[in-house]
């Protein structure tokens, strides 16, 4: 199997893309740590990796809190030094008018989708580093390339942790250390699935397959940036959109 023996963490894993993203690499002989700040439902995930013999283990991040991300960093690197692998596969976002996001708001969302990452990335690196060997994957959102209505700033943060990834990859390349990008566009994930109905069907409309993403095809789009497959590609940003955006 491509992932044995190798210890990979996917934050944001106890739901949506980055569950699928765990699960899929477990079953390919990886060993998960999945971080998350549902501690309900990261359990609910190990529990059910457990019944199928996958290893999968759960630990608390909450990528807002400084103190949380370097205790799961310390915790993942007593498991495992150096990582073999690091999805920054977490997000968060509410869709409205950028005259009516509050503050609050915006703070929480550069947090979790981009100083949360840059924070966690550095705090796993230098091991990679010293090694001269590792792969970093952020999943990021096609937002963040060509910008979305209503969600103004966290296609900010997903525009920054798209320039993030290729300058990374930059200075990580003498080392070994990949560093590539996934971009999401609309994906059947618990957050999509609380958006009202008629933005639902608005988005499967404009997607020329004419039908949303789901999370084990993006999972597929990040295995491939993990596995020996992609080890001469570095810092690449590749969309998982069902050609809604495309490079002119």
């Amino acid at each position: 199997m491509e992932f044995t023996d190798r210890t990979i963490v996917v934050t944001g894993g106890a739901s949506g893309i980055n569950r699928a993203n765990a699960f899929l690499l477990a079953r390919e002989g990886a060993r998960v740590i999945i971080g998350d700040v549902d501690e309900a439902a990261g359990k609910r995930a190990q529990e059910e990796a457990a019944r199928e013999n996958l290893a999968i283990e759960y630990l608390p991040l909450d990528l807002t809190d400084r103190a949380s991300i370097d205790r799961f960093a310390a915790a993942a690197l007593e498991k495992k030094s150096p990582l073999d692998g690091l999805v920054n596969g977490a997000g968060w976002d509410e869709i409205q008018p950028f005259l009516e996001n509050s503050f609050e708001m915006w703070d929480r969302v550069l947090a979790i989708n981009l100083m949360g990452a840059i924070r966690l990335t550095r705090r796993v690196l230098p091991p990679m580093v010293e090694a001269r060997a590792g792969k970093i994957v952020n999943v990021a959102s096609d937002a963040g390339r060509v910008g979305s209505m209503g969600e103004t700033v966290y296609a900010a943060a997903k525009g920054g942790l798209i320039a993030f990834t290729k300058s990374l990859a930059r200075e990580m390349a003498r080392y070994q250390v990949k560093v590539n990008c996934v971009c999401p566009g609309p994906t059947d994930t618990p957050l999509f699935q609380r958006q009202p109905e008629r933005i639902k069907e608005a988005l499967t409309r404009a997607i020329p397959f004419r039908r949303i993403g789901q999370p084990i095809e993006v999972a597929n789009a990040v295995s491939f940036f993990l596995s020996s497959k992609s080890d001469y590609i570095t810092g690449q940003v590749l969309s998982v959109s069902g050609g809604l955006t495309m490079n002119g």
